[in-house]
């Protein structure tokens, strides 16, 4: 059979200010006051901070030389609503059978409060302790911000910078099994009579693993991997991309090859040309 390859819409990812407040209309609907509500009552009494206010909230001094903000956001990871459609039209052949199933909730940092607010356990990981592993962007010359830990601080001094990083740390942890986080891992089944071969977990910079495409504040219509050197840019990257509200979303696109099944038993497969790459 012919094996195919391309890219699926898996995850719209969104990085938000106040708790339960997605910019997704429906999920902040359906999901929002559940969330805000199962948060504030399992560990609002446990946090030194207001659980129900995280909403842009900054530290430090102003007067520093120095000072770059230190800014906490909430993030969500939902199914995207086109993920389950693939599984259909997989049936026949035409397409890859996504490993998510739509508007499924597979992180909300509310639910997650403990160790999106505290960094515990994450502080812990060398990532977190040396500067220069899993950066979003070269280090030291140019740098967003590192992967790890994987909490809602980032220090960043422009709002869109600092929500993509926490998009990629949600895609980090969705796309791996056993993280010391309250999520459910992204792990599909090719029940579609389809042999799949899904991507590998996320990884910053790393387009095979899978890249973002801005739906909020701006609809683009091209993906990109996060970490776009753009010292040499009078505006920088979150020019034009920066939201009133602090609202962002992105889709997230990971590459997917896969085979009609023929016969029972699977021998090998040959790659012509590796797409996605």
């Amino acid at each position: 059979s012919i094996k195919i390859g391309h890219y699926n819409p898996d995850l719209v990812v969104s990085s938000y200010n106040e708790l339960g407040g997605n910019p997704w209309v429906e999920i902040r609907a359906t999901l929002g006051l559940a969330q805000k509500s199962a948060a504030t009552g399992l560990l609002g009494t446990l946090l030194p901070l207001p659980i129900d206010s995280a909403g842009n909230r900054t530290e430090g001094s102003g007067n520093k030389r120095d000072h770059k903000n230190l800014v906490f956001r909430e993030a969500d990871a939902i199914g995207h609503p086109l993920s389950s459609l693939s599984g259909i039209v997989a049936g026949v052949g035409l397409l890859c059978q996504s490993q998510t199933t739509s508007f499924f909730p597979y992180f909300q940092s509310g639910l997650d409060a403990l160790s999106w607010r505290q960094e515990v356990p994450e502080i812990f990981y060398p990532a977190s302790l040396l500067p220069g592993l899993r950066e979003i962007g070269t280090w030291p010359l140019q740098t967003w911000g590192g992967v790890y830990p994987r909490t809602g601080w980032t220090t960043q001094a422009e709002e869109p910078k600092a929500a993509a990083i926490n998009a990629q740390r949600s895609g980090d942890i969705v796309t791996r099994t056993g993280q010391p986080h309250v999520y459910i891992p992204i792990i599909g089944s090719s029940g579609s009579g389809q042999r799949v071969w899904p991507p590998g977990p996320l990884v910053e910079k790393d387009r095979s693993t899978g890249t973002w495409q801005m739906l909020v504040p701006n609809t683009e219509t091209s993906c990109n991997v996060f970490g776009t050197n753009d010292l040499a840019s009078l505006t920088g990257w979150g020019g034009g991309r920066v939201d009133s509200a602090g609202d962002y979303a992105w889709n997230l696109w990971r590459p997917y090859q896969c085979c009609r099944r023929r016969g029972q038993w699977f021998l090998f497969d040959i790659d012509w040309f590796s797409y996605p790459p």
